[in-house]
């Protein structure tokens, strides 16, 4: 028990201490070394002539893809459905108090997020997990941290009536939602006639949710080919991403993302900060401790990361993936002594980055940043 704690004590310190170590900001202007000088030059051509990336053998990839910006940004917001689920989303008497709305955790003005390391809802009280951004929300597959939704309709009753969150009887809102002649139209708008139900609250909310999109990044642009959008140290980042860092093993695709679930080793399994992830919707041993891949998108946009939100320096996070992630798999003897004992995924190995390789990393992910637009929110109470 003892050495196990001095496992779990490793690997917090891991992130924090080297958090602290210096990191070399090197622009790569001045490079000398003619191979990683043409490794940059091997990017600046469409994309179906750069590198291939580095991925293990059984890994489903998707390359990279930019995205555009949405032209049809007003036109979407001008349909009633929209118009009806950009107001339930920032209602605050969806919830059982008439203190919290949607928006109160996902706040387009802190990337459609909170900032925060778990939700607050109802009553103050914290939930156990961070909450994701909605950025591009439209393009997952699966919902939640453990994939417990398959359809952005059916995820909006989970926060609508979780207690820690809004602590609304779902059952009771449409009835509450038809005292007020405002919502009476914009239903009658949206789908004919004034009838509110828990069905039509859902699709509006998700029709809503699937216009927020992020803006295109330097990255896209680049993509695109304009080459002068990506600095050389961002480059060789991007070429690390792809290749030694093995980022895009579990990242890749237009919204970085492989839409699958992995454990990275940060379970904390039978100790204080515990949380079993996809294993509660399973009951799958092998889905211990695995959680949702978050897209990159943004990334600088919607911190803290992970699910429980422990890390907020990219620094840090690096170096903590940097070191393999593999400080606390369980023996052959603890594995057949407990089942559930969970294996950090194999995917994640060390991976002997250097100061410099890891400071051209940290500049291509924040190059991925692109979205800066708040939205106006609408006027309450409705009548």
């Amino acid at each position: 028990m003892k050495n196990k704690v001095v496992v779990l004590f490793l690997i917090i310190s891991a992130y924090f201490l080297v958090s602290f170590a210096p990191v070399v900001k090197n622009d790569l202007n001045n490079i000398e070394d003619p191979t990683i000088q043409e490794i940059i030059n091997s990017y600046k051509k469409n994309i179906s002539l750069w590198p291939k990336p580095t991925i293990d053998k059984g890994v489903e990839w998707k390359e990279f893809a930019s995205i555009q910006r949405d032209t049809a940004y007003f036109t979407t917001h001008d349909r009633p459905e929209v118009i009806l689920g950009k107001m339930l989303f920032f209602d605050p008497k969806l919830s059982g108090s008439n203190q919290i709305s949607c928006s109160s955790c996902h706040d387009p003005e802190m990337g459609w997020t909170d900032r925060r390391k778990v939700s607050l809802g109802n009553n103050h009280l914290e939930g156990t997990r961070n909450t994701q951004s909605l950025y591009n929300i439209a393009e997952r597959t699966s919902f939640f941290w453990d994939g417990r939704a398959s359809t952005l309709e059916d995820q909006a009753n989970g926060p609508l009536s979780a207690l820690h969150e809004m602590d609304m009887d779902v059952n009771k809102l449409p009835e509450k939602l038809s005292q007020y002649k405002g919502y009476k139209k914009l239903f009658k708008d949206a789908f004919g006639d004034e009838k509110v139900t828990n069905k039509r609250i859902n699709n509006a909310l998700a029709a809503f949710q699937k216009s927020i999109k992020s803006q295109p990044s330097r990255f896209d642009k680049f993509i695109d080919g304009d080459y002068n959008k990506l600095t050389d140290q961002e480059i060789y980042g991007m070429h690390l991403f792809r290749t030694k860092a093995r980022c895009m093993n579990c990242h890749n695709g237009k919204y970085l993302t492989d839409e699958s679930f992995h454990n990275i080793g940060l379970t904390y399994y039978k100790r204080k900060f515990e949380d079993l992830g996809r294993y509660e919707i399973t009951k799958k041993a092998e889905d211990v401790g695995r959680f949702k891949t978050p897209s990159l998108r943004d990334l600088l946009n919607t911190s803290p990361w992970m699910h429980n939100g422990f890390f907020d320096d990219l620094d840090g996070l690096i170096n903590l993936y940097n070191s393999g992630m593999h400080m606390i798999d369980p023996t052959a003897e603890e594995k057949a002594k407990d089942p559930l004992y969970p294996y950090t995924d194999p995917l994640l190995k060390p991976l002997s980055l250097t100061r410099d390789e890891k400071a051209a990393l940290k500049s291509f992910l924040e190059a991925m940043n692109g979205s800066k637009f708040k939205m106006d929110r609408p006027k309450f109470p409705l009548e």
